[in-house]
């Protein structure tokens, strides 16, 4: 009996053993592969090392836009034995809501979740000294802006993932960007970590030189918040340019924003208005409309035009500024009082075809070709879908629209004896020079001496911005006031403000333009722009070295 009950006993444990024998080989050989694959995608993870952004920097080498070590603070959610008391330690240190913190960690299906991405180091490091179960920390960069706020809209911002978003973070971002590594991280079963290894390492990113001078962005700014703090615009912005290599020196804009944060800004705070805002120029346009009937030979400026009160043209009655009798002014003296009625006889003679050739010659109705993104083109109306009253309109910058940068191009063109180039912003890409714009004579040098001379007249007595100097130096410019167009009429509350000018009158090697969009208590280009024309003209000449007028 005692042995039947052992022979029962012995048949169990073999039948037991067989079992187990073939359990271990239907783990091992048939669900072996996955279940390694299970253990290690529960104990390995292979997360992404950024690579660091290259760096964007002024003209003289100041850093504008750079990237610095950080964190990235992570959780294996299943590895998290106690979600509320993790939750509640990280949100304390981290600039993390709690609830939603609580809500990852509590996961348990989840092998991987950011809690914080781009923390700086000092915080990191409290983190990683928790000891917090299924918490780790990870290198990491972030994109940070020494010079605060300077030049914001034009070098732009980054996403999370160090992707450009705007300005010429995104324009450049191949250039920028760099290759990102891979790295493997192993963690034991308490999720403590095991070991790292890199699999591929991160590439860095190659610099962006900029054309602009740092020193003198900021002059250029802090005029335009003067000229905000007093007319309340809309907008404005200006740019500083080498006329003779059309490279621009500083490109403004108010209101600024936080590149850092790009978020919490408005649409407003991330425009680029010098290259993106379209705009009728009014009375800046007409040096153009001069420069063509010059070229053309239809006068000097000393051809006299007697002009009425008011000019008819089609439907349309076209008045000066301010209310005057019949007058007889040469066309020098047209250009330097801003007479619409003049401007519009000017245009008249040259006719709809050949002012057409001459505006866009001075590239008007097309792309400067600056190297910034998102650039808008204007509006230059074909001759023939001109009205009767177009060229009544055209001619002192009416029935168009243009761009700041267009216009500072064409000026740039006239200072520059008459050869139009395209505007750069980009000195050198990771340590190459950038090719130099295009180049195209629009006019003679000899009639662009003499559209200098004549835009000299705009800042001498009897001139619209009589009232701007620079001691010891010669200027030259003119005044614009536009009205808007509201609802495709003309507001008579609404009004566009600008300015253009640039020095020495003789060799110019400095130009200014100034847009203000919508200034309140006053309007005009010679009371609200051209101040801030000579303002940043006052800094910028002696500190680029430029010589005042001899004699």
């Amino acid at each position: 009996m005692i042995d039947r009950r052992l022979g029962l006993l012995f048949f169990g444990f073999l039948c037991a053993l067989v079992l187990i024998v073939a359990r271990a080989a239907w783990i091992q050989g048939v669900r072996g592969a996955d279940y390694r694959a299970d253990a290690q995608s529960q104990q390995t993870e292979q997360v992404a090392v950024p690579a660091a952004r290259g760096a964007i920097l002024d003209r003289r080498g100041t850093e504008l836009a750079v990237s610095e070590d950080a964190a990235t603070i992570f959780a294996t959610p299943y590895q998290v034995k106690d979600p509320a008391e993790a939750a509640a330690k990280l949100a304390q240190v981290l600039k993390v809501d709690e609830d939603e913190l609580l809500e990852t960690l509590s996961d348990e299906e989840s092998g991987f979740a950011y809690v914080d991405r781009k923390v700086d180091l000092p915080a990191a490091e409290k983190v990683r000294q928790m000891k917090l179960d299924g918490i780790g920390v990870l290198p990491d960069s972030r994109r940070v802006y020494p010079q605060g706020q300077l030049a914001s809209q034009v070098i732009g911002s980054v996403g999370i993932d160090d992707q450009g978003l705007t300005g010429l973070e995104a324009a450049e971002d191949d250039l920028l960007h760099g290759t990102p590594g891979e790295r493997e991280v192993v963690f034991d079963a308490l999720g403590d970590e095991l070991e790292r290894d890199t699999l591929t390492g991160a590439e860095p990113g190659a610099d962006l030189r900029l054309t602009i001078d740092a020193d003198l962005q900021a002059r250029t700014e802090g005029v335009l918040a003067d000229l905000a703090e007093t007319y309340h615009p809309a907008g404005a912005t200006a740019i500083v340019m080498d006329p003779k290599t059309s490279e621009v020196l500083a490109m403004a804009n108010h209101p600024a924003g936080d590149p850092s944060d790009p978020s919490a800004a408005e649409p407003a705070e991330l425009e680029n208005r010098a290259t993106g805002y379209t705009f009728e120029p009014g009375s800046t346009f007409k040096a153009f409309t001069v420069a063509g009937a010059l070229e053309e030979g239809l006068v000097t400026p000393d051809t006299v035009f007697d002009l009425p009160p008011t000019i008819q043209v089609a439907d349309r009655v076209i008045e000066e500024a301010h209310e005057r009798g019949p007058v007889s002014l040469p066309v020098s003296d047209i250009l330097a009082q801003s007479s619409n009625v003049g401007s519009v006889m000017i245009g008249q003679e040259l006719g709809a075809e050949r002012f057409d050739s001459w505006v866009r010659r001075f590239g008007f109705g097309a792309a400067t070709g600056v190297d910034f993104p998102g650039e808008e083109q204007g509006i230059v109306p074909a001759p023939e879908d001109y009205s009767g009253s177009t060229i009544g309109n055209v001619p002192i910058g009416q029935g168009l629209s243009v761009t700041p940068m267009q216009m500072a191009a064409g000026y740039a063109a006239i200072a520059n004896d008459g050869v139009l180039r395209s505007p750069r912003l980009i000195l050198e890409e990771g340590g190459e020079r950038a090719a130099a714009g295009e180049r195209q004579r629009v006019v003679s040098s000899e009639n662009a001496g003499k559209l200098r001379q004549m835009l000299a007249g705009v800042l001498a007595p009897g001139g619209t911005a009589s009232e701007v100097e620079v001691p010891g130096y010669s200027l030259a410019g003119k005044t614009g006031t536009a009205q808007k167009v509201i609802d495709g009429t003309y507001s008579e509350s609404q009004f566009v403000a600008s300015f253009v000018g640039f020095a020495p009158v003789d060799d110019p090697e400095l130009l200014v333009s100034i847009v203000v969009d919508e200034p309140q208590g006053d309007y005009y280009g010679g009371t609200v722009a051209a101040p801030a024309f000579g303002e940043i003209a006052k800094f910028a000449l002696p500190y680029l070295g430029i010589e005042p007028d001899k004699g």
